[in-house]
């Protein structure tokens, strides 16, 4: 406790400190938008008459040197019609010939030359659309968030060209307005911005100009004016799909389900409609965990639940809208912490919970199909940024073969999902507050399932943030959430005693397993204090997560039974030097402890930094010093466990990635006073021979040795110091070589190979 109110005096004397703080007025650009009735073909060609108006060319050299002027001029023009907006730009190169052009699938941000026109149809100076587009034709689409955040999971629906000729190149970009989403008015003013990438240069400049010390993108954006007499448009966009699968394995005798091949198709559909100017209606039929991409096989030897990404178009679409906790800062440090997630999409169509008991040979589903979702997200009223999402999964059964008998036993319960998400922003921005809420019913009919499966689940979380000072130097950010499961009493006891909670914990003087509970509820938060710019870095937080708190119904949580803190600062250079063109340093300290008062964690002294040379190359180093604490996870459910000190870190670095062999190497390393350790190189050699056509060959290697490797608990009445139970561990050697290959083989920006 001690430590927690350390943190709360540090926190009072930043914001007493800074919350007079006065800020710059900074002087916006206006851009108009001329109209046009006339067709514009997109064709890369700057032919049609709105094009001979006078342009913009006030651009600001970011990269290599910030503030400097371009070395080659940009001309930019926007216009529009009734029925959508129109770019056009002129990139002038005094060597076209070494304008480097390469194909790529959609939003594979290429090693090439760049045009990105970015825009802010609500004008909040948080959030947006950009676009871009590359000489061969590339494309890259991307939301905008959090002010400085993007999410490339949006396609859009738009046209776009580009032409290389001899005075340099040119683009021109058809944005539909249905594509938008803004508010009806007689006259419109959006935010916007445009930049270029002169790559073999390593050249960026934009329009409007945001110094390296500053933070944020979109609130710094120009001012498009002249936009009127337009209105928000609807759009119904379907996307169907279809799924083909061969599995082919050893086949097994006398097993029914293993012959050797397996071959699965499935199909579905996602679609989007615009309910009204600000809202989006997403549906999706069946949809598959294989739709895009497949999962890669991980082994896990721990108690923990492995994290996999979304990948299923529907859930992915819009999901920054559903962030909880991480608005306003633009870093959220999580220093031996992982934030819980309130919403992991991933658990609705999950594998089936139960197993069968009985015996014979089992085929058992890949995942619980679902019937149906809907999504709603968007803007209404005055700044206020909703998400509604629900979806419903169908019983699924395992399939048994008991001597030619076959039967069937429900491993997984008809399901109803739901979540709700609304964020208000206020004062452009500076303040935002917001809740989550979360709800999972089950409907368990055999007695396997209520023993073994919540009922259903309740989350409840609040979060918001607060600048502490006109110039947006200084953010504190925070939240707090709420969890309530119930089931019956054999399932809540399961529930008390699994890695979460360990409420068994024969040491443990805070816990213990109330075997005729019917319910578990528990609470968690977390306040953090960030200096969001300047060569100066801070970043303090505190959190804790308390013993009950549990959302992996509806949500992921790495860890249970927690208080974390930290302090992280540091020193970043933005301009060339003698060596570095630049570096970034941060030190940094960080203790955990249960809710019982013992320290189950600490890293003494953590280093992080980074460079780039002036040569381009960049290099990463992550040092971290971890005296010796207590284990609450190792016993699966025992006492504590002791942990000498350790050491971990990690050495990376990568070649210039402009030219067409690129080199990377990482090594990360462990060592432990109880004489575990591990090492494990990786190499990466990426070859562009061709514009369209690319290469990669990823070789690594891990060594660990372990002594701490959990292998069981087994009761014995004469180990009385350690609670009547034997906790028996192994050595573990593990050496795994693995390889990646890639090739990527791209005919035109819609049509490719990898």
């Amino acid at each position: 406790m001690r430590l927690i109110k350390i943190f709360v005096i540090f926190f009072l004397l930043v914001f007493n400190l800074f919350i007079m703080a006065k800020g710059k007025e900074i002087k916006e650009k206006i851009v108009n938008a001329y109209y046009t009735e006339d067709p514009i073909e997109i064709d890369g060609i700057l032919k049609e008459k709105v094009w001979k108006n006078k342009g913009y060319d006030d651009f600001v050299q970011s990269e290599p040197v910030d503030g400097a002027k371009p070395t080659e001029k940009t001309i930019v023009w926007v216009a529009y019609s009734k029925n959508a907006l129109y770019i056009a730009a002129r990139m002038f190169d005094s060597e076209p010939e070494n304008i480097i052009s390469l194909l790529g699938r959609r939003d594979d941000f290429l090693d090439s030359d760049w045009f990105a026109f970015s825009i802010d149809p609500y004008l909040d100076r948080r959030s947006g659309y950009k676009f871009a587009v590359n000489p061969a034709g590339s494309i890259i689409d991307l939301t905008l968030f959090n002010d400085e955040w993007d999410d490339e999971i949006w396609d859009g629906v738009w046209k776009s060209a580009a032409k290389i000729d001899n005075k340099g190149w040119t683009v021109e970009i058809e944005i539909p307005f249905d594509q938008l989403r803004f508010k009806k008015k007689n006259e419109y003013i959006w935010g916007v911005n445009f930049e270029r990438i002169i790559k073999r240069k390593n050249e960026s400049v934009g329009f409007v100009w945001i110094p390296k010390e500053e933070s944020g993108f979109v609130s710094h954006f120009a001012k498009l004016k002249g936009i009127k007499d337009i209105s928000p448009s609807h759009f119904f966009e379907i996307f169907p799909y279809t799924v083909g699968k061969a599995t082919f394995s050893p086949e097994e005798e006398g097993n029914p389900f293993c012959t050797g091949k397996e071959l699965f198709v499935n199909a579905g559909l996602d679609m989007k409609i615009g309910l009204k100017s600000n809202l989006t209606l997403n549906l999706t039929l069946n949809p598959d965990f294989g739709q895009v991409e497949v999962d890669p096989a991980r082994i896990n030897l721990s108690a923990s639940e492995l994290y996999y990404m979304e990948k299923r178009p529907f859930f992915v679409e819009g999901a920054n809208i559903f962030n909880f906790g991480r608005g306003g800062s633009n870093s959220n440090w999580g220093v031996n912490w992982g934030n819980p997630s309130f919403f992991y999409s991933r658990r609705i169509g999950a594998a089936p919970h139960n197993y069968v008991n009985i015996d014979g040979y089992v085929k058992y589903p890949e995942w619980s199909t679902i019937l149906g979702a809907a999504k709603i997200s968007g803007k209404i009223g005055k700044d206020w940024n909703i998400g509604v999402l629900s979806a419903f999964t169908q019983r699924e059964y395992a399939e048994i073969d008991l001597d030619g008998e076959r039967l069937k036993e429900e491993v997984e319960p008809f399901s109803f999902y739901n979540v709700f998400r609304a964020q208000k922003e206020f004062n452009k921005g500076c303040q935002g507050l917001g809740f989550i809420y979360t709800y999972v019913s089950r409907n368990l009919r055999t007695k396997d399932l209520i023993n073994s499966l919540n009922k259903s689940a309740f989350n409840l979380g609040v979060d918001g943030w607060t600048f502490l000072d006109k110039d947006k130097m200084w953010v504190l950010s925070g939240w707090f959430g709420t969890t309530r499961v119930s089931g019956s009493k054999d399932d809540i006891i399961e529930l008390q005693k699994a890695y979460l909670h360990y409420f068994q914990r024969p040491d443990a003087t805070h816990i213990e397993v109330d075997p005729d509970a019917t319910s578990l509820s528990g609470w968690s938060g977390r306040l953090a204090i960030n200096k969001q710019k300047g060569n100066l870095a801070l970043n303090i937080a505190i959190g804790a997560v308390s013993p009950g708190f549990d959302t992996t119904d509806m949500g992921f949580q790495w860890m249970g039974d927690v208080i974390n803190a930290h302090i992280i600062t540091g020193y970043r250079s933005f301009h060339p030097g003698k060596i570095f063109r630049e570096w970034r340093l941060f030190l940094g300290t960080q203790r955990n402890y249960d809710f019982g008062g013992n320290k189950i964690g600490e890293q003494r002294l953590l280093i992080l930094g980074e460079a780039q040379f002036l040569n381009y190359w960049r290099t990463d180093i992550q040092i971290s010093y971890n005296p010796g604490n207590f284990s609450r996870n190792l016993t699966r459910g025992g006492p504590l466990m002791s942990l000498p000190a350790y050491t971990w870190g990690d050495f990376s670095f990568t070649s210039d990635d402009r030219k067409a062999m690129v080199v990377s190497f990482d090594i990360d390393f462990f060592t432990s006073k109880s004489g575990s350790w591990s090492y494990s190189p990786s190499f990466e050699l990426q070859w562009k021979p061709k514009s369209n056509l690319s290469f990669s060959i990823e070789p690594s290697y891990e060594y660990s040795y372990s002594i701490d490797q959990w292998v069981a608990n087994v009761e014995d009445e004469f180990m009385t110091e350690t609670y009547k139970n034997r906790y028996i561990f192994s050595t573990i050697d593990q050496k795994t070589l693995s390889c990646v290959l890639r090739l990527n083989w791209i005919f035109n920006p819609k049509l490719s190979i990898q």
